[in-house]
């Protein structure tokens, strides 16, 4: 069992690496450092009781799986030797090698891992908190809201269907499209499809970024009669009017869509204690070489994952080669050697758009197609990538990835 330190228990604790944050990117970084470094000092600063695995959120939305096949007890996932601080980062102090607790304790290390996680800014929507969850109003992106997604999508009796995607970055910039693709299969499912509309409005100027996967959405949409408004952000909600107001993100431009039913995805950025810290670059994400994963000012600060400055998607892919870079570059220069691995931006987005067929995006910081099977083609629509989603990715995670062998 993990050892339990409280917040409160002293004024001041020291440990030889600091990971803040335990959701996919600290567990996977501190299981791969303690098989590792079987005696290295680890400790994971982290609140929260329960872990959620959440790229199964879209299958929840879908009526796929159950919300709780989504998450784990915290505590079964700390790895055995690794000490497990039950509070949260409130300041950075990294001149000092040391982070303050919400709990108002000073926690020193000799070397910092930074992995909050990126922040859901649900209130950049006018009108949104308080209409999420009931009058047509969904979202994916919140482990009480995923079932009501399903809710919607199953009572939907025709009408307007929209879906909505911010600026970028998000956790993972396909998850918005890949709930409309299942909504409009269930739609035909159930006969209600040649009584909807579905509509897509993003604030990115196109499907996708990477131009292979892009064609093949995009031939997706025009199959399933989806309409794309691009360059448009949602800034308002009028839910008793069942209005979206949005904005063009260039020429600002004004435009209100009427819905009978939307599927949200919020505003996300940096987390605000990371932000107002001397770790964050100008947009207030944890600043780091792209190919080290080292702290461009402190030597001694690595960092993984979507508070991250990584210029490439924010995914548990992406998080799974990003580790093992960080683990063996913080190992060589614990020990003064050079930075030898290299991370190249790798990411993965599976993009399911049928019940049963899935596109898996894969790419690099070039946005460069990068398959991990070339001969199962990514770019079209395959059977087998789509239960890889269901069933191998999740048992990849929790038996790979979170022991620190994936």
């Amino acid at each position: 069992m993990a050892e339990t330190a409280s917040s409160r228990a002293q004024t001041r604790q020291h440990h030889p690496v600091l990971i803040v944050g335990g959701g996919t990117g600290g567990i996977t970084v501190a299981a791969r450092l303690r098989r590792a470094r079987r005696g290295l000092g680890i400790a994971v600063l982290e609140p929260s009781a329960s872990h959620d695995y959440q790229p199964l959120w879209t299958l929840v939305g879908a009526g796929i799986v159950p919300k709780e096949a989504s998450r784990r007890e915290e505590s079964g996932l700390i790895p055995s030797g690794v000490t497990w601080i039950r509070d949260r980062a409130a300041r950075f102090e990294p001149d000092r090698n040391c982070v303050v607790t919400a709990g108002g304790e000073e926690l020193t290390y000799d070397w910092l891992v930074v992995c909050p996680g990126i922040q859901i800014n649900w209130d950049k929507v006018q009108g949104l908190s308080g209409a999420l969850g009931h009058d047509g109003v969904c979202s994916n992106y919140a482990y009480d809201q995923c079932e009501k997604t399903w809710q919607t999508v199953r009572e939907f009796k025709g009408g307007t269907a929209l879906f909505t995607m911010p600026p970028p970055p998000i956790k993972c910039a396909g998850a918005p499209q890949k709930i409309m693709y299942l909504a409009d299969a269930w739609f035909r499912r159930t006969g209600v499809r040649e009584k909807t509309k579905i509509i897509y409005a993003t604030a990115t100027p196109s499907i996708f970024a990477v131009k292979e996967f892009a064609a093949t959405l995009d031939r997706v949409c025009e199959r399933k009669g989806i309409e794309r408004h691009f360059k448009y952000n949602l800034v308002e909600l009028r839910p008793e009017q069942r209005e979206a107001r949005f904005e063009h993100t260039e020429t600002k431009e004004e435009k209100t869509i009427r819905y009978d039913m939307i599927h949200v995805t919020p505003p996300q950025g940096p987390p605000s204690v990371t932000a107002q810290s001397p770790l964050a670059d100008p947009a207030g994400w944890v600043e780091v070489d792209k190919h080290s994963l080292q702290h461009a000012r402190f030597r001694n600060v690595f960092s993984l994952g979507d508070a991250s400055s990584l210029p490439t998607s924010r995914t548990g892919a992406a998080v799974r080669a990003e580790a093992p870079v960080l683990v063996a570059n913080l190992l060589a220069a614990m020990e003064g050697r050079p930075l030898a691995a290299r991370y190249d931006g790798y990411s993965a987005c599976p993009i399911p758009t049928e019940y049963g067929k899935l596109v898996l995006c894969e790419f690099d910081y070039a946005l460069k197609p990068t398959p991990t099977f070339p001969l199962l083609d990514g770019t079209k629509e395959q059977r087998v990538y789509y239960w890889l989603k269901r069933y191998g990715l999740p048992a990849i995670y929790w038996h790979g990835m979170m022991r620190g062998i994936a």
